[in-house]
């Protein structure tokens, strides 16, 4: 271990003892931890790394009758939807699959995990909330957690016991991409909507209401070296211990059931394979007891068994990485490479929050649920949460709010009539979609909601409306996820600016002389000066995910615009230049509006 990692471990074991919630040992603690002694003894070694086996419920098993040969301890799902896509038909599926698990010799209960990043974002009909972004412009820990404790009731609903959620990455570079999926580029404010977040997920885990959080991605994810996806994150350990790691105290302290490692590196070393920061630091100096669980593939992508002596407890074997797993990890375990101890903490980590579920108990989904999942009660919240997102960046003699008695408004752009667009990746799809999807209301809908006079739709800003009153251009990125996301990575499909055409939108209602109010639909501020110079009022939506009639709301004035930047917001490309771009903690660029910037 280096002399500096050394100091920063030793830093933080006094951080996280100062700031450690006092939980004294329980009788209900106790009695689960000589539940997990007794298990132990009497598991064999297949059992044992079947416990640390996660695969998804279709491709990676030749058949479904492996969850019970290879002994498989959890099942992830990343996007929907299943055979019939009914909420049902998916608690039936997986109440199948865990039949299979119980019916083993010793009846250990599946995990089922699902990526709800912002909502039950694979279940077609559930309420999708606007992205982390959008939320860290709320400043509402409140609303953060209610939001998050709906998702927990609605991935319950449909069969999952714990989530692949919140990032809780501080992002330094837009051109990453995944920057939607934090909270904001402040350390503070992260650590606070962390809070609420991992609160409003996990409650009480014995309540069939919750499910176990995952705070991610350990650590730097969103600080690497232009902002590239799983790159070098090449801040030294002060940086780290002061900008990066106080959410995760916070997600400890509040006994946040699993953290997942990274895919950046740390001083050369992938973070699935960094002991000192998984083992010496998180699960030692900070006192985690929850389950390391890695990103996809993460044992065939950072060194296999080097991953588990690394700490990594739980592996994502998936798309052809199972049985190679499952020799290799055996393999390792009887050639002494990987100990006998490291096995069972992996293991004693894995059945203490299945018990600390209660899924001994209780294993199968409650079908009362169902009926909760899209109710207008979780959209009331959504629609809260997107109106209180929205941040007003230039409002030039008072365009905002507009009058609902306008004779004619014309709204402009695919992303004004389109819930896919308007929702960004993780929606439905990994990917997200570029088509509407059941229970959402997009923006077109609720202006002719609000509206009295004429709403005339001009989808691509070619229809000659030179008699509007006022023209809403809806412009912004299409959807994406992770590195197919990155501005200038091997990818490369997106740009920090707007697209020709949605520049070519803006610049067709301005030349004829019509009052515009601009809305940017998108995962990350972009370089927009321009069109921010041209418009009477623009407005930073993000992506606000199902409940696309709260933006309607805000601009006929029926509410007032609450939103604070969360990032710094750029006012060229030559921003981009070095390894960051504008933030909190780059003072060497001056934004075009700050960190917290936002009109009333």
């Amino acid at each position: 271990m280096t002399n500096s990692i050394l100091g920063f471990v030793v830093a933080l074991s006094f951080l996280s003892c100062k700031n450690q919630k006092m939980n004294p040992e329980t009788n209900t603690g106790l009695i689960i931890e000589q539940k997990i002694d007794s298990l132990l003894t009497r598991m064999t070694l297949d059992e044992k790394i079947g416990q640390m086996t996660q695969v998804r419920h279709f491709d990676d098993l030749s058949d479904e009758s492996d969850i019970a040969n290879k002994f498989i301890g959890s099942v992830i799902h990343t996007q929907g939807p299943l055979p019939g896509n009914g909420a049902a038909e998916w608690q039936a599926k997986f109440t199948k699959l865990q039949e299979l698990a119980l019916s083993t010799r010793l009846g250990i209960p599946l995990l089922f995990g699902v990526d709800a990043i912002h909502g039950q974002n694979t279940y077609e009909g559930a309420t999708i909330f606007p992205h982390n972004i959008g939320l860290g412009a709320t400043r509402n820990a409140e609303l953060v957690e209610q939001a998050a404790r709906i998702t927990a009731i609605e991935a319950q609903a449909t069969g999952f016991t714990w989530v692949f959620s919140p990032c809780i990455a501080i992002p330094y570079n837009e051109k990453w991409g995944r920057v939607y999926e934090a909270f904001s580029e402040s350390t503070k404010l992260t650590e606070v909507l962390t809070r609420a977040s991992v609160k409003g997920l996990q409650g009480n885990l014995l309540d069939k209401h919750t499910v176990m959080a995952t705070a991610k991605h350990f650590i730097g994810d969103g600080a690497t070296d232009s902002g590239v996806e799983g790159g070098e994150t090449s801040l030294n350990p002060q940086q780290v211990q002061e900008r990066l790691l106080p959410p995760y105290i916070v997600a400890v302290n509040e006994g946040v059931g699993s953290v997942m490692a990274s895919f950046n590196s740390m001083s050369g070393k992938p973070m699935h394979a960094h002991k000192e920061l998984i083992t010496d630091m998180l699960k030692g100096a900070m006192k985690f007891d929850g389950i390391m669980v890695s990103d996809w593939k993460g044992y065939s992508r950072f060194g296999e068994n080097d991953v588990i002596n690394a700490g990594v407890d739980v592996i994502m074997a998936v798309e052809g990485d199972l049985d190679m797993y499952l020799e290799g990890l055996k393999g390792g375990i009887e050639s002494g490479y990987v100990s006998q101890n490291r096995i069972d903490d992996a293991v004693r980590r894995v059945l203490r929050q299945k018990y600390r579920l209660g899924l001994f108990e209780n294993p199968f989904p409650d079908s009362t649920l169902i009926e909760k999942i899209g109710i207008q009660e979780h959209r009331d919240v959504a629609r809260q949460a997107v109106r209180e997102s929205l941040v007003l960046l230039k409002n030039n003699k008072n365009t905002l709010p507009l009058d609902k008695n306008l004779n004619k408004i014309v709204v402009v752009g695919e992303h004004a009539n389109n819930s896919g667009l308007q929702s960004g990746g993780w929606t439905i799809n990994w990917q997200g979609s570029t088509e509407n999807y059941a229970g959402a209301t997009t923006i077109l809908q609720g202006i002719k909601k609000m509206a009295k006079g004429n709403v005339v739709y001009d989808a691509d800003a070619t229809g000659n409306h030179d008699d509007a009153d006022i023209a809403i251009i809806v412009v912004g990125e299409t959807p994406y996820a992770e590195s197919f996301g990155d501005i200038g990575g091997e990818i490369d499909a997106y740009e920090i600016t707007l697209t020709e055409a949605h520049q070519n939108y803006v610049s067709n209602y301005t030349n004829k002389g019509v009052p515009t109010v601009v809305l940017l639909i998108s995962g990350r501020p972009l370089v927009t000066t321009k069109q921010i110079e041209q418009s009477d009022a623009f407005i930073a939506a993000w992506l606000p995910g199902s409940e696309g009639d709260g933006i309607a709301e805000v601009l006929f004035g029926d509410y007032s615009f609450k939103g604070k930047l969360p990032h710094s917001w750029p006012k060229s490309e030559e921003d981009y230049k070095g390894k960051y771009g504008p933030n909190f903690w780059n003072d060497s660029i001056t934004p075009l509006f700050s960190y917290g910037f936002g009109l009333r």
